[in-house]
């Protein structure tokens, strides 16, 4: 399954233990298929929020031991059922995907962090529980990580979610730096875009070095999947960093070279 539409998500692959991999699609397919409500095709707003909020019923329906209505949804509770998981985080997604529907500008760092904090924070509890690892240090690290790939994904995406009307750059930052959204949709890097980009991409870098020890905490595969994660957003940092921010000509991507590079460096750090 490819990771390539939600972004900050470890889907089931070879490398999970084989006990979590069906919960971790049943959880795949719901983010998945509700940020596209969110985001996909020409429904409108009202329509999204109305399908969005269908979803939340039917975790109102698993809440309270019902069948949901979706087939999608009672994989989902099975998977719940069988591994003990909270539903909070679920109502965390949809509550940012609510938000991405309505919501397009974010003043401060700190409204963007609260976003993260339901858009990706909830993804890694999840995989936690499903690890059974729940201490507070874990949930910490793992908060961290998580919204630093959903930062690193803003970064990589100015471009395309400008033409999707929306700026996941604070208006603090861009103000600071005089970067105005008129030069975003220029594709200029000119005048201050690479200190503004450089001062994105080091907060994204700290928070991302602050919760990297949790890939050794958790042992076995999922620590290793953990590990290349964490490894792949430092590389597209790093491609962030090298070219200045400048995004719109150069869209960091991985490539085989940095596959072969993660690889070595998560084997080895285990």
């Amino acid at each position: 399954m490819s990771v390539g539409h939600y972004e900050n998500f470890p889907v089931g692959s070879i490398l999970l233990p084989r006990r979590m991999r069906r919960a971790v699609h049943a959880i795949y397919r719901f983010a998945r298929y509700a940020d596209d409500v969110a985001d996909e095709g020409d429904n409108t707003p009202q329509q999204r929020l109305a399908e969005l909020d269908f979803l939340g019923a039917e975790l109102a329906r698993i809440g309270a031991g019902q069948p949901p209505e979706m087939p999608m949804m009672r994989e989902l509770a099975a998977a719940v059922a069988e591994h003990g998981l909270d539903l909070q985080p679920f109502h965390d997604l949809l509550s940012a995907f609510r938000q991405d529907v309505v919501t397009t500008r974010y003043r401060d760092f700190g409204e963007l962090a609260d976003y993260c904090r339901r858009s990706a924070n909830p993804v890694g509890r999840l995989m936690l529980a499903l690890y059974g690892e729940g201490d507070r240090r874990s949930l910490a690290m793992s908060d961290g990580i998580c919204t630093a790939l959903q930062l690193i994904n803003f970064l990589q995406d100015v471009e395309l979610d400008w033409r999707k009307g929306r700026v996941y750059l604070p208006e603090q930052d861009l103000q600071r730096f005089g970067v105005s959204e008129a030069q975003i949709a220029a594709r200029d890097a000119g005048g201050l875009w690479q200190p503004m980009m450089r001062a994105q991409i080091e907060r994204a870098r700290k928070m991302l070095q602050a919760g990297a020890p949790l890939g050794k905490v958790l042992k076995g595969r999922m620590g290793l999947e953990l590990r290349l994660i964490i490894l792949g957003g430092e590389r597209i940092l790093k491609k962030l960093h090298d070219s200045g921010g400048d995004v719109f000509r150069r869209r960091p991507v991985l490539n085989w070279r940095d596959w072969i590079y993660m690889s070595w460096r998560a084997l080895r750090a285990k």
